[in-house]
């Protein structure tokens, strides 16, 4: 059950809250894939940070620099030490978040990456949608409140003019910690009314909310969860063109940004 979204009007702009007319001026991208955050610090320059300004030992990564008149970060969980693997799913992604934070105190936080699109609900492979509304669908706790605070509902910063000027998709992400989707799974997106599906953007959300910085998501479809593909062989033979999209995306959402305030998007 998710809760109605007018309860959560107010909260959404709590992290703008003490927003004034000031430039924004330090942008936080959170990505969960190397292979989806190599176009943009490509396409913005970007210099990797070699003596990392996180904890020693983890395995996470920055990249940074000046694009415009914005000072940018990009974070990526890095692999695994094991397994050699992505780091990928909310546990890493709400760690970062927060480390990320407190790190470079940002004025908007972008998660980009990539997602399922469910075509019941409109999406097409290649599509990059902008997030209107983040919630879970694997936490399920059955108890009167317990139920709402598992689906996790948060609204992302509203950008009105971004949008408007973009063009872009809307639709609501849900997020959970596993690539496929069981029927549980899918009775809970339903619920919850998402058009795309991820890994990590409600716990990007989670911090973000907690520690009131703005955010805003961006989702390329790389698969089709209710079609008649496996979504694995989907995904991966899609990850190339639609991270281009992405970047693309992000590239023209960062030049809208710069030079304006939180107000102004």
């Amino acid at each position: 059950m998710a809760p109605p979204e007018e309860e959560i009007k107010e909260d959404s702009v709590a992290a703008a809250s003490s927003a004034d007319n000031r430039p924004i001026s330090t942008v936080l991208f959170i990505i969960a894939m190397q292979k989806e955050a190599q176009p943009l610090v490509n396409r913005l320059q970007l210099t990797e940070d070699v003596d990392s300004m996180f904890l020693k030992g983890v395995p996470w990564m920055r990249y940074y620099g000046n694009y415009k008149d914005l000072n940018i970060s990009i974070v990526c969980p890095g692999k695994d030490p094991i397994l050699g693997v992505e780091n990928v799913g909310t546990v890493s992604a709400a760690l970062l978040t927060y480390a990320s934070i407190q790190a470079l105190q940002p004025d908007l936080i972008i998660n980009a990456g990539t997602a399922g699109g469910f075509k019941a609900k409109g999406a097409s492979l290649g599509d990059v949608f902008l997030v209107s509304h983040v919630t879970f669908h694997d936490r399920r706790i059955p108890i009167p409140a317990f139920d709402l605070y598992g689906v996790g509902l948060r609204q992302a910063f509203e950008t009105p003019n971004l949008l408007q000027e973009l063009n872009m998709k809307v639709g609501k992400l849900s997020t959970g910690d596993s690539l496929d989707m069981a029927p549980v799974d899918e009775s809970c997106i339903i619920a919850n009314d998402a058009t795309v599906k991820d890994m990590e953007g409600a716990a990007v959300a989670y911090v973000a909310d907690l520690l009131k910085v703005p955010a805003i998501y961006l989702k390329g479809v790389t698969d089709i969860v209710d079609g008649d593909r496996p979504t694995s062989e989907e995904f991966l033979e899609n990850l190339t063109a639609v991270t281009a999209a992405l970047d693309e995306a992000a590239g023209r959402v960062v030049d809208f940004i710069n030079a304006k305030s939180l107000p102004q998007l």
